[in-house]
């Protein structure tokens, strides 16, 4: 639903920006004024890199797993340190007081500014995203620019059992083939999911199509481990 209407920016009134938060609006995504979602990886790189060039960035910024490589090679090139912490947003909080750091976020688009308050704001978000905007001249879209988002695909695989699925030595060995295979230039992530029987398979790379195919050799090697995947 949110994704929907920041995406209809666009269409309804050619509009520069929209701008969309969940129901208690500590979560946010934006859309820009050709109606491209905008998600939680790259409003951080924006707030980042304006904090860099304000002078105004201490330390560096905090992801988490699920953040997009392409994240973390754009702030590399920018020279902000990135740190990633596990899944969410009290996690990236933990990593932030941890590391003393201020700005950090999730992909899904819970951004915490701790310079502006004490947790996510989607509101306090959005302010930072439209300043920059202002203050550098630019749409939503250039803002983005300097940020390639990496193919990222997500399969799901349902388990039963109390036993762990990451310890199968088939899987290790498929996804171990894997990381071979993708040699540096994108990464594999096996995480059991907090609230459902689920193992979930991340893989990202340059290359989409290749993506699809490895996230779907580790989920078949799991599948076979006794599992299903699912639907």
């Amino acid at each position: 639903m949110i994704e929907a209407k920041a995406a209809g920016a666009r269409t309804q009134g050619k509009a520069h920006v929209g701008l969309a938060f969940d129901g208690d609006g500590d979560s946010r995504d934006d859309g820009d004024h050709l109606g491209n979602k905008v998600d939680g990886d790259q409003i951080l790189y924006i707030i980042a890199r304006e904090g860099l060039r304000q002078g105004q960035l201490r330390g560096g910024a905090v992801g988490t797993l699920m953040s997009n490589m392409g994240l973390e090679l754009a702030l590399k090139q920018l020279g902000i340190p990135f740190a990633r912490a596990k899944v969410g947003d009290r996690y990236v909080l933990e990593k932030l007081q941890e590391l003393g750091w201020r700005i950090g976020a999730e992909n899904s688009g819970h951004v915490i500014l701790l310079d502006k308050t004490t947790t996510g704001d989607g509101i306090v978000a959005g302010l930072q995203v439209l300043t920059a905007m202002v203050r550098n001249h630019m749409s939503l879209h250039d803002l983005c620019s300097g940020m390639k988002l990496l193919p990222q695909i997500l399969v799901n695989v349902r388990f039963a059992g109390d036993h762990n699925p990451l310890e199968s030595d088939a899987v290790r060995k498929v996804t171990e083939q894997v990381e071979a295979e993708l040699a540096g230039r994108g990464r594999v992530l096996l995480r059991k999911s907090g609230t459902e029987p689920l193992i979930r398979v991340m893989v990202e790379g340059e290359d989409e199509q290749q993506v699809t195919a490895l996230a779907h050799r580790i989920a078949d090697a799991v599948k076979s481990a006794g599992f299903k995947t699912d639907s």
